[in-house]
C-alpha cells in the first residue's frame, strides 16, 4: 500500500486518487496546504453555534442538490470547527475543486470563491490553522472508517505533517468506500451523510479537467450549510 500524502501540486489540499503511487501522487489522496485567508470583517452569524445538539445535522445545499450530514460527538474539535465556519457562512459560495469518480468529492478552499480565475491555487487555501487529528480513540483503535458518504478532513502529507493534523476548512465526502479504504486510520472522519448520496454520485460523475486536473468543468458551488431544525 502506498503512503498517502494529502498534497496536490506543491502541498495543495487535494484528495488524490487511490491509484497513485509514490511517483504519481497527484491522484492518490486528500491533500491540503495552509495558505491563510486574508483577514476579513466577521459576517453576521447564520445561526447560533451554541444552540445545537451533540450530533447535529446540517444540509449542505449545493448547486446540484442537497447533502444532509451529521457530525460525530467523538470528534469534538472537528465538530466545533465545522459548526463555527458554517455559522460564519465561510463555505457559502465555495466550489468543489477536487472531484474523482469512484473515490471522493472535495471542497472547502476559500480561494475557489476569492480567486475564481486562479484555478492553479485551488486546493491550497485554508483559514490559516490546522486541527489536531481525531483519528483514534483512547483504546488506540480507529474511531470511524471511510464508508460511503463519510465526511472527512483533508490534510497535508506525512512528511511535513507527521501528526496528521487536519486542514482548517477543507473536507471531502467519500463516494466509493472500497477505493477510500486505504485512507482508514490516516485521516479524521468526523461525520457521515444522512441523505443525498445520489447528489454525491452526481457531483462525482461530472466532467473535469478543462481548467485543471479533477476540477469540474462547470462550477459546482456550495450555496449554504445550515443546521437541520
Amino acid at each position: 500500500m502506498k503512503k498517502i500524502f494529502l498534497m496536490a501540486s506543491l502541498c495543495s489540499l487535494l484528495l488524490f486518487s487511490c491509484k497513485g503511487g509514490e511517483n504519481n501522487q497527484e491522484n492518490s489522496q486528500p491533500a491540503a496546504t495552509d495558505q491563510a485567508e486574508p483577514e476579513k470583517k466577521q459576517p453576521e452569524l447564520a445561526f447560533n453555534p451554541d444552540s445545537l445538539g451533540t450530533e447535529p445535522q446540517f444540509d449542505i445545499v449545493t448547486s446540484m442538490g442537497t447533502i444532509r450530514i451529521k457530525l460525530y460527538e467523538d470528534t469534538p474539535k472537528h465538530k466545533k470547527n465545522f459548526i463555527r465556519l458554517a455559522s460564519m457562512k465561510y463555505y457559502d459560495g465555495i466550489l468543489f475543486h477536487r472531484v474523482i469518480p469512484g473515490f471522493m468529492i472535495q471542497t472547502g478552499d476559500h480561494y475557489t470563491k476569492d480567486n475564481p480565475d486562479r484555478p492553479d491555487v485551488f486546493g491550497t487555501g485554508s483559514p490559516g490553522y490546522t486541527i489536531p487529528a481525531e483519528i483514534k480513540g483512547e483504546d488506540g483503535k480507529t474511531l470511524h472508517l471511510h464508508k460511503k458518504g463519510a465526511l472527512a478532513a483533508a490534510r497535508k502529507g506525512d512528511t511535513s505533517n507527521p501528526q496528521k493534523a487536519s486542514s482548517g476548512s477543507q473536507f471531502y465526502i467519500v463516494q466509493d468506500a472500497n477505493a477510500c479504504k486505504q485512507l482508514d486510520g490516516d485521516y479524521t472522519v468526523f461525520g457521515e451523510t444522512v441523505s443525498g448520496l445520489d447528489v454525491v454520485d452526481k457531483i462525482a460523475a461530472v466532467k473535469t479537467g478543462a481548467r485543471k486536473k479533477d476540477l469540474p468543468n462547470t462550477d459546482i458551488k456550495i450555496i449554504s450549510i445550515l443546521p437541520v431544525k
